[in-house]
């Protein structure tokens, strides 16, 4: 088992900023497997319990489309297209398979267009129901059946029960892990930046649940007494997917901190808990904590939830404004944007809301600009 030691945070630094991190090398080298997913609403417990490291696909700010533009149209998310260029020219090749979710039409998009050029070994379509009531869950029951079923036939293991229990259970502590991070964030005088969250939760959706518990146990272990003190504001960053770290560490760089979020790249992703469910099989409870507990702007008739979820964290972490970001042309984080804005601007609450080029470094000197005018908004407001 390998373990970054000394410093933790410099290791993530290093290996958070790569898509080929040299857990993914080390696991390859054995000879194991490695299968990428995109969406929250995947179970990474069926692929660990097979045997194969489930590798969330993110661009880390990769700017570059021209590649993508090829089969993706320029209205489509530039999160999406920088991923697709990414896959199309050949940085994701460690890849040995793909999970699509119908997240969103731009990821299948993606996806579909990806596999239609590289021609995956493996690939399956988990679809994900819009709605939460009995039918829909039943159906998403099914569908994780059938996801299991593709996995060993794919990579021939026939999974027990107790198999996913025990992953079901590992999966739990990492989250556990990943809370008391947050937490340390969250506290008075942070212990944790919100560009080292990021990076830490980069990592963890890219490397073998047996290297991460002991990385995030010794995060735990060394921030514990860590403060960060003089801090300029304290702000919730939500918005659609997020993995760009500079993105934050401009933010920070003019004195605030990011203590919080509601990013699927962050606290949304480690919010569902099928551990503490009393109940036997273990695909039914995958789909009751995977669907139930979807906080996103994809679900239908369910605004009030993510609306709680924000509002719950804005207290939670004493937040002094909150900052919602989406991509050009992301259409459903841009609307619940909007609602969540309007929420949060009735509820007193200094809000920020930006829509921006993904990966476009050229733009962050306006960012730059609003976010200054937003802090110094922020301390007119407490005198």
């Amino acid at each position: 088992m390998e373990m970054i030691r000394q410093n933790p945070m410099e290791g993530i630094l290093q290996e958070a900023a790569v898509l080929e991190n040299r857990y993914v090398r080390k696991w390859r080298h054995g000879g194991g497997m490695v299968v990428g997913y995109t969406c929250v609403a995947t179970p990474v417990e069926i692929l660990e319990a097979e045997g194969v490291l489930p590798y969330r696909v993110r661009a880390l700010g990769a700017p570059d489309t021209e590649v993508a533009d090829a089969h993706l149209s320029r209205f489509n998310c530039s999160f999406c297209r920088s991923c697709l260029h990414l896959g199309l020219t050949g940085a994701y090749d460690f890849l040995d398979g793909m999970i699509e979710t119908n997240g969103c039409d731009h990821l299948r998009g993606m996806i579909e267009n990806w596999n239609y050029v590289k021609d995956f070994t493996f690939f399956h379509y988990l679809k994900v129901p819009h709605i939460v009531d009995q039918d829909s869950m039943s159906f998403f029951e099914e569908e994780l059946r059938l996801y299991k079923e593709a996995v060993e036939k794919r990579f021939g293991k026939t999974l027990t029960e107790e198999d996913l229990w025990e992953q079901i259970r590992t999966q739990d502590r990492i989250r556990e892990n990943l809370h008391k991070i947050y937490q340390l964030r969250e506290q008075e005088n942070p212990a944790v930046t919100g560009a080292e969250a990021l990076m830490i939760f980069l990592l963890a959706t890219a490397i073998p649940s047996r290297d991460l518990e002991p990385i995030l146990e010794k995060i735990v272990e060394d921030r514990k007494d860590h403060a960060f003190a003089g801090v300029r504001a304290r702000l919730l960053l939500g918005g659609a997917a997020t993995d760009e770290i500079d993105f934050v560490k401009e933010i920070e760089s003019l004195g605030a901190m990011v203590v919080t979020d509601t990013l699927c790249y962050g606290a949304r992703a480690f919010r569902p808990r099928p551990a503490g469910n009393t109940e036997r099989d273990p695909i039914n409870v995958l789909a009751r904590a995977y669907l139930g507990e979807l906080l996103c702007p994809r679900m239908f008739g369910d605004f009030q939830s993510r609306e709680r979820f924000l509002f719950d964290a804005v207290k939670r972490a004493k937040v002094d404004g909150v900052v919602l970001v989406h991509n050009k042309f992301c259409d459903i984080h841009g609307v619940d944007n909007v609602a969540l804005r309007m929420s949060l601007e009735k509820a007193g609450i200094p809000v920020l809301q930006i829509e921006k080029e993904y990966g476009a470094k050229a733009d962050l000197g306006r960012m730059r600009t609003r976010f200054q005018a937003f802090l110094e908004r922020i301390e007119e407001r407490h005198g």
